[in-house]
């Protein structure tokens, strides 16, 4: 293909075949546009903006180089992807990234063919990648799995179980680390470039397994010291002997940003016969923008912004956010307590507990993206004696359920979970939804699982778990603002297992389990002008029930609604079991369960994802008034 002077390039490539059929020097002038393309369409919609701007020549030299689709591309989490959806037929639709009904902030399969693997959990694409490398090579078929891996990912046990068993892959699996903190390696330069050109090439490769050969020949002792003076002079060259003992052929570091460094590099690998192999690339998050290179968290994650100047556009001034509100009541803890410690998988600031570390750093720990350890890790130390609060998003604690179970809830070990973003969280999607807390954690014996109706409410939740040394304790808040609430002056310990009548009424009682409470206000103002005396309560347990409270409004109402952000199995469900063990349903009573809908919702804006749901206070009133009419109906029938 040959472009018109007067054309950018970029809008001659539609997908990697067209890339492909450019000429090397033409790759720069693309990346440059590819930049300006995505800095340009974040500044309209927002997102994750320095990862994909560290990753835009990588993304050009692996479509370039690779023949993707057939070369299955895993980028790890996949929010540095969106360079790569603009290189795969995207781009008409990359301005929807993250908005109701368009692009997903993450790789999807949905999507795109270019898109083989859903991403959006860290530290899962080696694994992926090799599960696809070794489909090919059973079935004889072409493609490679090419995982593309950040240096805070590694920090995951599960990347360095998949590399342990990569070796079966050969050299179908190619691993490109992704080094953009210089966590592993410094800066590098032209001799680095030229080590790993020639150690990626194919005659070095050849001379190398003949050497190989040529030792297998030799006394077993001769054959050993020639393998590891082989792996320690590489190794002291180019800090791969990590990566070498796990079975992989290092080969970097790489500077990210060369084109011509990593072009043939990538050639060689993917021309070479040794494997599987590892390419150590070094990037710089928010590379080629200003404002992101300058700025501390590299812009991250981004609001609305102006593309000249970088600045963000600001949220509308509300109440504080329940983040910030958990943040300051734990700090308020931990002042008068000095066995209070915080634990976080690689969220500090996402959790908040990056203020607990600015005045607690002795007790503040960040593990990296390893929820598992963390949850075994705060078992540790609360069988030691403190009182270690394990702060973690709802969608990252279900990586770590093994841990909940056998190494704090079997032992009764008081953990105190804080579990942020529970309920949906708007543009992150299904694969960032705090769904399934309730239901997997109210399962468990010796399990306290609360849920916070608004920020006073959390304050209350947070002292409370503080004080709980009985066993293990959760308590679930949601992503955003808070209910404009004034904060207690001083927090109280609740009553475990009880909950709270918010409104009296005498024929609906709506029971609900966290910040649903101000829908079900709502309605029960509704349901008053038609005629219908509401109560609504707030349980504010999940376990263990109010059963005195629930039986109460059982045995006095008609029509008993629960109202929960959670799945099927969580609250509903431990209420009708309840109703059932005690043969409450017995005379005619009418029991509603609303929860999320049985699907993964896609991403849109919260208060649009409820009324997807059916949550609000609409559907409400409207689940009430058909438990009536129903009811009516089947007295009527009766009668007849």
């Amino acid at each position: 293909m040959t472009a018109n002077p007067a054309t950018p390039l970029l809008d001659t490539v539609d997908t990697p075949d067209d890339l492909r059929k450019l000429k090397p020097a033409q790759l720069r002038q693309l990346a440059d546009e590819l930049r300006t393309e995505m800095i340009s369409a974040v500044g309209q919609t927002g997102g994750h903006l320095g990862s994909g701007l560290g990753v835009v020549e990588l993304t050009v030299a692996i479509h370039y180089v690779f023949d993707t689709p057939v070369d299955r591309l895993i980028w790890d989490v996949g929010h540095q992807a969106y360079p790569h959806k603009i290189l795969t037929g995207r781009r008409d639709r990359i301005r929807t990234l993250r908005q109701g009904g368009g692009l997903s902030g993450f790789t999807k399969r949905s999507e795109s063919e270019y898109d083989p693997f859903g991403t959006a959990h860290s530290s899962t694409s080696i694994s992926a990648a090799l599960g696809f490398a070794v489909a090919n090579k059973i079935k004889g078929a072409p493609g490679r799995g090419i995982a593309v891996i950040g240096d805070g990912a590694m920090s995951a046990g599960m990347a360095y179980e998949a590399m342990n068993n990569a070796e079966q892959a050969g050299n179908r699996l190619v691993v490109i680390l992704n080094d953009n903190d210089m966590s592993i390696a410094p800066p590098v330069g032209g001799l680095s470039a030229y080590l790993a050109r020639l150690v990626s090439s194919g005659r070095f490769l050849g001379l190398r397994e003949l050497a190989r050969k040529f030792a297998r020949r030799l006394p077993r002792p001769l054959h050993m010291a020639a393998k590891k003076t082989d792996e320690f002079a590489r190794g002291m060259a180019m800090g791969g002997t990590l990566f070498e003992e796990l079975g992989f052929y290092y080969v970097g570091p790489i500077d990210g940003h060369d084109l011509d460094a990593l072009i043939p590099v990538l050639e060689n690998v993917r021309d070479a016969g040794e494997g599987p192999i590892l390419v150590h690339v070094v990037t710089q998050k928010g590379k080629g923008y200003a404002p992101a290179e300058e700025a501390a968290d590299k812009y991250h994650g981004v609001q609305k912004f102006n593309v000249v100047t970088g600045e963000q556009a600001k949220a509308p001034a509300g109440p504080p956010s329940y983040t910030g509100v958990f943040a300051k009541a734990l700090v308020a803890e931990a002042e008068r307590d000095p066995t209070i410690c915080s634990i976080t998988a690689a969220m500090p600031s996402g959790t908040g507990l990056d203020k607990f570390a600015q005045q607690f750093p002795d007790r503040s720990f960040d593990v990296g993206i390893a929820e598992q350890h963390a949850v075994t890790f705060a078992a540790g130390l609360a069988a030691e004696g403190m009182r270690p609060f394990c702060a973690i998003y709802s969608t990252f604690l279900q990586r770590a359920f093994d841990q909940v179970v056998h190494d704090v809830a079997i032992q009764n070990l008081p953990v105190r979970f804080a579990i942020d973003r529970a309920g949906l969280v708007g543009a992150d999607g299904a694969t960032h939804a705090g769904s399934f807390d309730i239901t997997y954690l109210a399962t468990l014996p010796n399990m306290v699982v609360m849920a916070a109706a608004d920020e006073a409410e959390l304050v209350h939740m947070t002292h409370t778990a503080a004080l709980h040394d009985a066993g293990p304790i959760a308590f679930r808040y949601p992503r955003g603002n808070g209910e404009g609430v004034a904060l207690p002056e001083v927090a109280q310990q609740l009553e475990i297992g009880k909950g709270r009548i918010v409104r009296e009424g005498s024929k609906v009682a709506l029971l609900s389990l966290g910040t649903r409470l101000g829908e079900a206000l709502k309605a029960a103002d509704t349901l008053e002008t038609k005629g219908l005396s509401t109560t609504v309560a707030d349980l504010r347990f999940a376990k263990p029930l109010d059963t005195d409270l629930i039986r109460k409004l059982m045995l006095s109402h008609e029509v008993v609604v629960t109202v929960e952000e959670g799945a099927i199995g969580g609250l509903g469900a431990h209420v009708l079991t309840m109703a059932s063990d005690e043969g409450l349903t017995d005379a005619g009573l009418k029991i509603r369960t609303m929860r999320l809908p049985d699907v993964f919702q896609d991403h849109d804006k919260p208060e649009a994802q409820y009324d997807e749901a059916g949550l609000n206070a609409p559907q409400i009133v409207d689940t009430v008034l058909k438990a009536l009419r129903h009811n009516s109906a089947g007295v009527n029938e009766a009668r007849a």
